[in-house]
């Protein structure tokens, strides 16, 4: 039986894939920072200490270890993830160097304690970085170094983007949810229960132009979960996979965002 690579084999192949040969263990190629997520590890004061303070409790009170802050890089910007408020700032890459804008953002007020207190951290620190590096050799996942100014430094882990996952930017498709689940005939599970979809589609204005039929849907939308009375309208990142079974989906599709959500009774 052949079984897929999984996610810390592939990250090491995403990243060979987005370092040049000679350039991995200097890392200074920017499409290797495009290629993940970083979250980050540890926050280290100029004389190597371990800073507190930089994470947040987990999402589900008693479930294991604290929500990191993530960064995200676009070819321009680079997008802080997992906090309250979104936050982002243009960059500039020159060899080693780095030079992070000012960041700007959303300011609604967050529930959590110490949320909006970390942002304002986050917000303020980020853009004083100026030395960023990848390390490579002897680990299965990369790992993105920031130095700042003041010689403290933020050691952040790397895990694929879903492009660099699948090999490819993927497709934006939009998906009408029925509010209820459906007996069908799946071919591996005999008491499956499917989804009911339909394919919309939009113009440019945002106006719907296309509503497709109802289908029975056999797998499932990664990070969609489905509530019972619940009908929704997902925007969905679809992407190829190769080698994909004969009797399986030859596509992954995976939540981008809810952009309805409609209680019926």
């Amino acid at each position: 039986m052949r079984f897929p690579p999984t996610r810390t084999l592939w990250a090491g192949l995403a990243l060979c894939a987005a370092l040049q040969p000679g350039i991995a263990a200097a890392g200074t190629e920017p499409s290797g920072l495009l290629a993940f997520h970083w979250e980050l590890r540890e926050v280290l004061d100029a004389q190597g200490h371990i800073q507190l303070g930089w994470n947040l409790p987990p999402d589900i009170p008693g479930a294991g270890a604290a929500r990191a802050v993530r960064l995200d890089f676009t070819p321009d910007q680079v997008i802080v993830g997992q906090l309250c408020n979104a936050l982002s700032a243009n960059y500039q890459l020159h060899d080693h160097t780095l030079r992070i804008g000012p960041m700007i953002g959303t300011r609604r007020a967050c529930p959590e304690t110490g949320v909006m207190a970390l942002e304002q951290k986050v917000e303020q620190r980020l853009p004083e970085a100026n030395v960023w590096r990848l390390e490579t050799h002897g680990l299965t996942t990369p790992r993105l170094i920031l130095e700042f100014a003041d010689g403290g430094k933020w050691v952040l882990d790397g895990t694929p983007t879903d492009a660099s996952f699948y090999g490819g930017p993927g497709e934006k498709i939009f998906l009408e949810v029925a509010p209820e689940r459906v007996a069908c005939q799946h071919p591996q599970m005999p008491l499956y229960r499917c989804l009911q979809v339909r394919a919309l589609e939009y113009d440019a204005q945002g106006l719907k132009t296309r509503v497709g039929a109802w289908e029975n849907w056999y797998g499932e939308i990664q990070g969609y979960a489905h509530q019972p009375g619940v009908r929704n309208v997902l925007r969905v990142m679809r992407y190829p996979k190769a080698g994909a079974p004969a009797d399986a989906s030859a596509y992954a599709y995976i939540l981008d965002m809810t952009v309805e959500s409609e209680i019926v009774r």
